[in-house]
């Protein structure tokens, strides 16, 4: 609490408004809203068929494969983001490909959104894993034997059934991909409007203007209050209706 507390008594409150609602300021909130929403998109994509597979199978190298998964969870997010401009960089493994095809994803908006869901990912698998395993597999097994098909068990029994799991693992990885910085300062670089997302611009105004700076950190430690309480609502009974 006291370092939260120590934010509070720093902010200046008779320019807080004019401080969070700064040119800069409002791009960058509106960049970190925007990137981190799809990033939370892909999450689902990404995240749900890997949650699936890690849960309901077994075979061999499986630990291993979540550990893969869950690696970001513990890599630094400057050399997660290193690794990202090593592969889709210009010089970079997958980039050189991708340059040839008109395609330069480096530094670019394109490239936050891979840093947010390079990062945010592990934390919707690690959660709706544990979902699926706790609701266990019998009702699953019960439409089978009544002849529902792999993708009707999934969309009107499995999904239903870890929703609120699914949410809170939406929820989490929505509030990593907002206050990335690390991947994203290396990866996609710091251009206004382009790539600065709030937690850049946080540490670029601490060097000029120490109000805003602290104006913006207290934004976005009401932003992960406001996760902390949704994300915890949603793992509580009756959670599946937020």
């Amino acid at each position: 609490m006291l370092p939260l507390a120590a934010i509070i008594s720093q902010v200046n409150w008779a320019e807080f408004l004019s401080l969070i609602t700064s040119d800069s300021s409002v791009a960058a909130l509106g960049l970190s809203l925007r990137t981190s929403m799809i990033s939370t998109v892909l999450c689902v994509v990404f995240g749900v068929p890997m949650a699936l597979v890690l849960a309901r199978t077994d075979f061999p190298g499986q630990k291993l494969l979540r550990a893969l998964v869950l690696l970001p969870l513990v890599l630094p997010p400057v050399v997660g983001g290193i690794a990202l401009l090593y592969t889709f960089g210009r010089q970079g493994l997958l980039g050189t490909s991708l340059e040839v095809l008109g395609i330069d994803i480096a530094f670019s908006t394109t490239a936050v959104v891979i840093a947010q869901t390079f990062v945010a990912l592990p934390f919707l698998v690690l959660s709706l894993e544990g979902a699926i395993r706790s609701a266990g597999n019998r009702y699953e097994a019960v439409a089978a034997t009544l002849g529902a098909r792999p993708g009707t068990v999934l969309r009107r029994i499995t999904l239903p059934l870890v929703l609120p799991g699914l949410i809170s693992g939406m929820v989490l990885s929505f509030a990593r991909a907002l206050g990335e910085f690390g991947a994203t300062l290396t990866f996609a670089g710091s251009l206004e409007g382009v790539t600065r997302t709030l937690p850049l611009e946080i540490y670029l105004q601490r060097e000029t203007d120490p109000d805003a700076a602290v104006a913006l950190s207290l934004v976005l430690v009401v932003v992960a209050v406001l996760v902390v309480g949704l994300a915890h609502r949603s793992r509580a009974p009756g959670g599946g209706a937020l």
